[in-house]
């Protein structure tokens, strides 16, 4: 069996395409039984997300030209599509090339936003979805599962991971390196914009436990206070609450500065002078930047955020160098577990034979042992098989190590010598055992 990937992602597709291209769950179950036919696809599986839609299959693999033509089939009916639609943007990947780019994927190297932590979530439903509907066997179990590995070493051993990429989870960030943690913290949110709103579901994640919420319009306040389980207050009194907040997030579309520096020295008075950070995302800046020349207080606007993140992005850059190393060690790995997968059925019938062998020499011998007990008939037979385990060890051993070398002349030759021209059939039934369990 070979494996075979296709697929598009964002950076071979626009979203118009990838969106017609994508399956839903049970569009997904459904297109994997109909997909796996047995002979050509004996597995597969489908990861469609928003960013991508790829078919990883087991595919036979002296009909590769006609596995993937399937594949591009099963999208263009399954989806409606012509092939001339999509078919450009698709890319193709075999064996090592499949199992590198799955393991990018799911170590979120291939990510939009590099060291994002979704799409490990979506590989393990695209798992449990192939799972479901039984098209998940020994091939690509195998491969899931060091998909996950892998994937868990980037994590534990890079950085790629470690620092913010957006404006909405630098609050978080810069909230844990002023305050060490954010449990018990409160947060107020002034104007209540897209950014402002992610921001503050990332501190709640994050252990914040109070939030308050401000707007022009009362009644967008109180949807977001709702929403966050929070409260909503006027916009008109929100200055006698700054004193409150340990965080405040200000969105507004203001001309003028809302929060003043005059404000935030009274709010810090009332804090008995506990540090509080302002994060101003608002353009043009509705913070006074002379706030943060305040003793405990900290002020970040727009620009102030984007330069962290550029840093953030070429450290998390550096660090996906380190991640590769670690994609190509496994693949190699990989790779060695596969083959002696693939081995594994002639190793088996090799035993077997000279099992078979000793057996009929037995037998043919055996009048001339006389009499025995049930006990001694076990014994020696125990000794017979303990025989020909310890001559064959070397034997299968030196199958193994030549098989792992791609020795293939070799390993035909002890095929051909012990006449195991049933091995093909021996591995189909292995398969199909695997896969039934």
């Amino acid at each position: 069996m070979a494996i075979v990937l296709i697929g598009i992602n964002h950076k071979s597709a626009p979203v118009e395409l990838r969106e017609l291209l994508a399956f839903s769950e049970s569009a997904c179950a459904d297109g994997l039984r109909s997909l796996v036919d047995g002979e050509l696809l004996r597995e597969a599986l489908i990861v469609s997300t928003c960013n991508r839609v790829e078919i990883v299959t087991a595919t036979a693999d002296d009909r590769l030209h006609q596995g993937a033509e399937r594949i591009t089939d099963f999208l263009s009916s399954s989806r409606n599509l012509h092939r001339e639609s999509f078919f450009p943007h698709l890319y193709q990947h075999i064996d090592d090339q499949a199992i590198r780019h799955l393991f990018r994927v799911t170590s979120s190297l291939d990510s939009m936003v590099v060291g994002e932590p979704q799409i490990l979530g979506q590989m393990r439903r695209a798992y449990s979805q192939a799972l479901a509907a039984g098209t998940a066997g020994r091939v690509l179990n195998r491969l899931i599962h060091h998909a996950f590995h892998v994937a868990k070493r980037v994590r534990a051993e890079t950085g790629i991971a470690a620092s913010a990429v957006s404006v909405s989870y630098m609050a978080v960030e810069l909230g844990k390196k002023i305050f060490g943690s954010l449990k018990g913290r409160s947060v107020l949110l002034i104007g209540a914009g897209e950014m402002a709103e992610l921001s503050a579901r990332h501190l709640l994640n994050a252990g914040v436990s109070r939030v308050l919420v401000t707007n022009r319009t009362e009644a967008a306040a109180t949807r977001l206070a709702l929403e966050f389980g929070g409260q909503a207050v006027s916009f008109d009194t929100f200055t006698d609450h700054l004193g409150e907040a340990d965080i405040v997030i200000c969105s507004t579309g203001a001309d003028e500065y809302v929060v003043t520096a005059e404000m935030a020295q009274s709010a810090l008075r009332r804090r008995g002078n506990r540090p509080a950070f302002f994060i101003d995302i608002s353009v043009p800046r509705n913070v006074d930047p002379a706030i943060g020349a305040l003793p405990n207080l900290f002020v970040f606007d727009i620009d102030d955020l984007e330069s962290v993140i550029s840093s953030n992005i070429r450290e998390r850059e550096h660090e996906a160098q380190r991640a590769e190393l670690i994609v190509d060690s496994e693949v190699m790995q990989f790779q060695q577990a596969l083959r002696a997968l693939d081995i594994g059925p002639t190793l088996g019938a090799l035993r077997n034979k000279l099992q078979e062998i000793a057996r009929s020499e037995l037998d043919k011998q055996r009048n001339r042992l006389g009499s025995l007990t049930s006990e001694q008939e076990k014994a020696v037979e125990s000794l017979l098989m303990s025989t020909v385990k310890k001559i064959s060890h070397p034997v299968l051993s030196h199958l193994r190590r030549a098989y792992g070398a791609g020795d293939n002349e070799s390993v035909q030759s002890w095929r051909e010598s012990f006449g195991l021209e049933n091995e093909d059939v021996v591995r189909k039934n292995i398969d199909d055992e695997q896969t039934d369990d």
